[in-house]
């Protein structure tokens, strides 16, 4: 096998990344761009695989695919021609969906739910470091006030009031 796999319509398709080979549809050939170009960063959450490609390496098949993109869990990027990429966080995805489904005997409802649930905490989990780090920044800030505040201060003028001394004397009694 050379790396190519033909697809539905005949034309050739890439199988992985492959760190040259530009991303489906960007006008780029293999190779970085040159004259200036913007190279694509890969990561992944790039879309970058067909629903063959998808489904060989998550070892489904690809009605599996198109099924639990219909049930919502597992939600694939769409081309303009509505066509399905998937990235390498979707294909993980799919293998977690598989083995809570193969290996823990969870339905697909259970499932759904489950990834919602995870969805959700994540979430939670980057809102809360974002108020952390929103805290401490506030602090930092209370922090360079309250510094400023008394380094205003004053401290080589002193008040300076005189008194003046008498020689006179006061009894005091108390009332009854």
């Amino acid at each position: 096998m050379d790396g190519k796999r033909t697809g539905s319509a005949g034309q050739s398709q890439s199988i992985g990344v492959g760190l040259g080979g530009g991303l489906p549809g960007s006008g780029r050939g293999r190779g970085a761009p040159r004259g200036g170009g913007v190279a694509y960063q890969l990561t992944e959450l790039t879309p970058v695989y067909v629903i063959s490609v998808a489904a060989q390496l998550s070892g489904l098949h690809p009605q599996t695919l198109r099924q639990y993109d219909r049930l919502g869990l597992v939600s694939p990027d769409r081309t303009a021609g509505r066509g399905r990429r998937y990235s390498a966080r979707d294909i993980e995805q799919l293998r977690e969906v598989q083995r809570l489904s193969q290996e823990e005997g969870i339905n697909l409802a259970g499932i759904k739910r489950i990834i919602e649930l995870e969805n959700q905490v994540a979430a939670l989990q980057a809102r809360v470091a974002e108020l952390q780090g929103e805290v401490a920044s506030a602090g930092v800030a209370a922090s360079q006030r309250e510094a400023a505040v008394h380094a205003s201060y004053r401290r080589d003028l002193v008040p300076y009031q005189q008194v003046q001394q008498s020689s006179a004397l006061v009894v005091w009694r108390p009332k009854r």
